[in-house]
């Protein structure tokens, strides 16, 4: 056989050729969008049905069967939303890939004596649509039959002659290119293009993560439909595709096993606000947004922040010797309580002096959480109070103490509802700090904590080191109690006028983030203690990004939240910030629980062109020899630039910018640690590129914020002061030299 036409060999002009080509799939795709169109008419038609079910104009107590009704409007209008909003969130890139197989044709009693072959097209795209004949027109990505367009190679093509991916433009085909499987093609396939995966690479980066799904490579896919249960590790260097892969994978298992999924909830863990910014329409463009998006400073609700401690003040909170600092705060009075109880009940006067006091805590805190504790707290009073006078009414005593209105005030002063919050800047106070760190932490230990508390008072804002213990002091002193509202009556019907109002807030909403505040107060230390903390959420699927820079306190703040989950975790041991990697796998494995385990291990760089890559690399393996170097597949003949900083540092970046805005078309990135932060919000000033729309594509952000994060271009500026002063050192210093896809300059 001879080979496949492509647009070089061809006879026929090249324009003409992929002019043919992209009609034909233009074709498809219409029909597609038709089809897709009416699927949406359909969806609206039995929301709409679901509506007119459960009306009722009679007031009072419902019938049975105006309540069946009322039940029968939420299942309709329900699914008819959600299959609605999939419908309407999947319009943008529907069709981008299409398979030609070739299968062995079924026997027959006139089997000639040469084989004879079937052609097979499929279309792969995000969501399934089927025609009116209930014929696929596209499947899905995820499901089985769309494995080949993943996992076929030249090696095993899987049936597969020649794999296209589709780039288009709303619902307009506006390229092509095509991977061919098989040596000897038949004669009429066309092949198109250098291949997806080199045109996806070379595309310039933008504000948010794309999705790869067009482009999934066969070791990729292979992580991605992992099987559920148990512990998923992704590990590589940068620029793998790890988080990618991983984010594909929470998308798989919510289409593989929605209902436990999507009812128990998804948790994806990012290190910093930037880059759940950076991530967080991955899922939605996969038809996925049933998930719960967080930064580690969002992971406590009612606690939200961005600020990092210091190195050495970060590696005593996150250590697990903390957890005994902590334990002591929360078993400790509250600020101001008073040492004894005075009260006269029932003709006895009473008295309790702080020994007893102590000893009615200690039995109370053995038993209950403080805050749930009250009832308790109030009886082993009573037996105390009984015990000093020996009245000889027992029970009479014990229910005139519990009730006496100068009882009720001492409890509201001596074992009041305490936030968790509160407990923590307890820490700030000398004293309290010495008693609760003595044995545990050095002076010097106990003064880094204590002024880093400090700080927080004075600027209204918690460290992300501090919603750990936040979350350790929450599970110590429980909830704090409130009173319930009024419970609405059990057969009043509302009735409603919008699908809005039906339902669905999971159907509605995007990916869940962390809430944030309405009002901020101008009081620092309200600010730290707005808003109700509640109960910890459990999750189906926990998965963590960047999991190397994990402390053990907040591998323990994970393990509450999936106790009986499954887990996917990512992660490089070369780019950990977390000096201490011995103390957090063993606080890994506990959160873990024992489950079975699978590790991925991935090996190509799809980020870097080579000439970056091989600067960062250097660098790294002078510090750490053992360190995972993928292999870079992309060349891209410009070498990083080297240059000097300078006296005017907002100077030197801004001619570095300005020479690489010229270059790239995508995002460039300022890597800088604090020294220069504040002067480098000058720098969109200095650039005097506002009006030519290069500035907003100019982001300055901090060294550990960039983890996870890609951009065409970067400057990084002064490397020894980012080593010195962040956590991590040179390994924080290798992430920020892997974050530039085509060009790099760094300024010494």
């Amino acid at each position: 056989m001879t080979k496949a036409p492509d647009l070089q060999r061809s006879s026929t002009p090249v324009e003409e050729v992929l002019a043919r080509e992209l009609a034909a799939e233009q074709r498809h795709v219409d029909r597609v969008y038709s089809e897709l169109d009416k699927a949406s008419a359909r969806a609206r038609s039995v929301a709409a049905e679901g509506m007119a079910r459960g009306r009722t104009e009679r007031t009072g107590e419902a019938r049975d069967e105006e309540m069946t009704g009322l039940f029968e409007r939420d299942a309709l209008v329900f699914h008819a939303a959600r299959r609605q909003h999939a419908l309407d969130t999947q319009y943008e890139g529907l069709v981008f890939g299409r398979l030609d197989l070739e299968h062995p044709a079924a026997p027959s009693s006139e089997q000639p004596p040469t084989p004879v072959t079937e052609r097979e097209v499929r279309y792969i795209g995000r969501l399934g649509i089927r025609d009116e004949h209930y014929e696929p027109l596209v499947m899905d990505w995820r499901a089985p039959a769309a494995a080949p367009f993943y996992r076929a190679t030249p090696v095993e093509p899987m049936g597969v002659l020649r794999r296209r991916v589709l780039r288009c433009r709303g619902p307009q085909v506006v390229g092509i290119e095509d991977d061919l499987m098989v040596a000897d093609p038949p004669e009429d396939l066309v092949v198109v293009g250098d291949g997806a995966l080199m045109a996806a690479l070379t595309r310039s980066r933008g504000a948010q993560m794309r999705d790869i799904v067009a482009t999934i490579q066969r070791h990729q896919d292979e992580a991605i439909r992992a099987p559920a249960r148990g512990v998923t590790e992704i590990t590589g260097g940068p620029g793998t595709g790890k988080t990618v892969v991983a984010l594909h994978r929470a998308a798989y298992l919510l289409y593989s096993d929605r209902r436990r999924y999507e009812s128990g909830g998804i948790l994806v863990v990012g290190p910093s606000a930037a880059y759940t910014a950076y991530i967080e329409r991955v899922l939605p463009s996969l038809g996925e947004d049933s998930v719960s998006l967080r930064a580690l400073g969002d992971l406590v609700d009612a606690v939200t922040t961005e600020r990092h401690d210091g190195p050495a003040t970060a590696a005593i909170k996150g250590s697990l010797r903390i957890r005994e600092v902590l334990a002591r705060a929360a078993r400790d009075l509250v600020p101001g309580a008073p040492q004894e109880l005075r009260v006269f009940v029932g003709g006895y006067a009473v008295r309790l002096d702080s020994a007893v006091l102590d000893r009615v805590r200690a039995q109370a805190l053995r038993q209950h959480p403080r805050n749930l504790a009250g009832p308790a707290v109030t009886a082993l009073l009573a037996e105390a109070a009984y015990r000093a006078v020996h009245p000889s009414e027992r029970e009479d005593f014990l229910a005139r103490f519990s009730d006496h209105n100068d009882v009720e005030a001492f409890l509201a002063a001596w074992w009041p509802q305490v936030d968790p919050r509160e407990v923590l800047l307890w820490l700030a106070d000398a004293d309290r700090m010495q008693r609760y760190a003595a044995g545990v932490l050095s002076a010097t230990e106990a003064d880094l904590v204590r002024a880093s508390l400090q700080v927080a008072l004075e600027t209204g804002t918690w460290s992300i080191s501090d919603v750990p213990l936040v979350d350790d002091l929450a599970a110590r002193v429980g909830a704090v109690q409130e009173v319930a509202p009024e419970e609405r009556g059990f057969y009043e019907i509302e009735e409603l006028e919008t699908l809005a109002q039906a339902a669905m807030p999971e159907v509605y909403r995007s990916v869940d983030v962390a809430p944030q505040s309405e009002r901020i107060s101008a009081d620092p230390r309200e600010r730290l203690l707005a808003g109700t903390i509640g109960r910890v959420p459990e999750y189906a699927h926990v998965l963590v990004d960047e999991a190397q820079d994990l402390s053990p306190m907040q591998w323990q703040l994970l393990g509450r939240r999936g106790r009986y989950a499954s887990w996917t975790v990512v992660g490089d041991a070369a780019q950990s910030s977390w000096p201490d990697p011995v103390e957090a796998a063993a606080a890994r494995a506990q959160a873990w629980g024992g489950q079975a385990y699978r590790r991925f291990h991935m090996t190509t760089n799809y980020r870097n062109a080579r000439e970056i890559f091989h600067y960062a690399a250097q660098m790294i393996r002078r510090f750490v020899p053992d360190a995972d170097i993928p292999d870079a597949v992309r060349e891209s003949g410009a070498v990083p630039v080297e240059g000097s900083l300078g006296d005017d540092v907002v100077g030197s970046v801004a001619a570095a910018v300005e020479g690489l805005a010229a270059q790239v078309e995508g995002t460039i990135a300022v890597i800088t640690s604090d020294r220069y932060a504040v002067q480098l919000g000058e720098l969109a000033g200095r650039l005097g590129l506002v009006d030519t729309g290069v500035a907003e594509r100019v982001r300055v952000i901090d060294p550990l914020s960039t983890k996870g994060l890609e951009y065409d271009a970067t400057v990084v500026v002064d490397p020894d002061e980012i080593t010195a002063s962040c956590a991590g050192g040179v390994r924080t210093l290798y992430v920020v030299l892997t974050r530039a896809a085509h060009r790099m300059v760094v300024l010494r």
